[in-house]
């Protein structure tokens, strides 16, 4: 027998077959999955708002990370470089996709010097500074389910995840696995800090992930769970 014939013929179906092993094995986990919760409906949109793009700036039918930075836009330099390395480098090229950070009227130079220093000459064509009065920042921040206020500068370095039909989406239930087997009271995330890069890079990456793939799914026609909405956990926990 021909044992260097036999091995290499046991090397090619094991490289053969192991990845068709693996697949089958993630397969199901990506049609099983849970989806991002609704924490919120019903987020104001931003039609009002003035922007230097040529297109209208709005947040329906877009995936949008929506953020606060203020009239002091420079001191958001940290979060805004944590928001484009951890987040928009990830997601830029998905379909519909953009962050959209909301500033009051007469920041527009300190704008511009911010997205050159966090540009680095890379496209931000998905990355929209749009700009209104006082009132109108406040009553979209308003409409959003928070457990935080925005300061009297209009800024925060919390950031929003919006969906298709202004829906706001985070987590109902953010306990970990220990504090589930301990039963302590629920948590939710209803936002994500972008000066907590563990934060983004775990648990907002993740959450955006899923949010793509359940409206990729949807596109196919493979979507067949609800998304639980806050109601639906206020009638579990009765």
């Amino acid at each position: 027998m021909d044992y260097k014939k036999v091995r290499r013929y046991v090397v090619l179906g094991i490289l053969f077959f192991l990845p068709v092993t693996f697949l089958l094995f993630l397969y199901p986990a990506t049609h099983n999955y849970t989806p991002l919760d609704i924490v919120n409906e019903s987020v104001l949109d931003i039609e009002q708002f003035d922007s230097a793009s040529e297109e209208k700036i709005v947040l329906k039918d877009h995936i949008t990370v929506l953020g606060f930075f203020g009239s002091r836009p420079l001191d958001k330099a940290t979060a805004a470089s944590n928001l484009k390395e951890l987040v928009y480098d990830k997601f830029k090229g998905f379909k519909r996709f953009q962050i959209v950070i909301l500033m009051p009227h007469g920041t527009e130079d300190a704008v511009d010097e911010l997205k050159a220093e966090i540009s680095s000459y890379e496209d931000l064509r998905f990355w929209h500074f749009v700009f209104g009065g006082h009132s109108k920042i406040q009553e979209v921040f308003s409409s959003l389910r928070s457990s935080i206020n925005i300061s009297d500068y209009l800024d925060t370095d919390q950031v929003f995840i919006i969906d298709k039909d202004l829906n706001q989406r985070g987590r109902l239930d953010d306990r970990t696995d220990n504090e589930l087997e301990k039963n302590k009271p629920i948590y939710g995330l209803d936002s994500y800090n972008c000066i907590e890069v563990a934060e983004i890079k775990n648990k907002m990456s993740e959450d955006m992930r899923i949010l793509f793939t359940e409206y990729r799914q949807k596109r196919k026609g493979e979507f067949n769970s609800d998304t639980r909405r806050a109601s639906d956990l206020k009638s579990e926990s009765n």
